[in-house]
């Protein structure tokens, strides 16, 4: 695989490519590939084997781009990135292009792990809690985790926040041990 800063030179070229408001669409498609790239393995090598022709790639892509419905920019990304032997890095480059794409939109995302079900107010509330704290629209994906006990445990990229149950227990224990 590619280094990160090379991942995030493709990134920038696919944001670039797509326009801002087809990017969503544009990711949803290229995660479907990336999805059908690691579930089979024929087609993997396919796009990284020097062995088979880029003509061969070229057919195989279209026809992978007509049952996945795929527009006409993302086939081309996807054969570019396979020429350049560089479409096994495209979970990362998804990665990147859409916290890029997030960055432009002033939005950031943010991972809730708690132990139950939130309510849709509650759910409102943390995301009115999480705009006012980093000043960006949020989008929130919860996570049930049960081993939290109670509270919540928030990550907006690499920041995070916990108020869960059991990270309160952890700093009461850090505390006891200094004394």
């Amino acid at each position: 695989m590619k280094p990160v800063k090379e991942i995030k030179k493709y990134a920038k070229i696919f944001i670039n490519v797509v326009d801002i408001e087809e990017i969503p669409k544009a990711l949803y498609e290229l995660s479907l590939v990336e999805d059908l790239i690691s579930k089979n393995r024929e087609f993997e090598s396919l796009l990284v084997n020097p062995g088979f022709s880029k003509k061969d790639r070229e057919e195989v892509l279209k026809l992978v781009a007509e049952k996945l419905a795929l527009s006409e920019k993302m086939l081309k990304f996807i054969m570019y990135l396979a020429e350049i032997r560089v479409v096994v890095a495209l979970s990362g480059i998804i990665k990147i292009a859409s916290a890029i794409y997030l960055e432009k939109k002033k939005r950031a995302k943010a991972l809730v792990l708690t132990p139950v079900e939130l309510s849709k107010s509650h759910e409102e509330r943390l995301k009115a809690a999480l705009k006012q704290l980093i000043e960006k629209d949020v989008d929130i994906e919860i996570v049930l985790d049960p081993s939290l006990l109670g509270g919540v445990l928030v990550k907006v990229g690499s920041t995070m926040y916990d108020s869960s149950i059991k990270g309160q227990m952890r700093l009461l224990k850090e505390e006891l041990i200094k004394g």
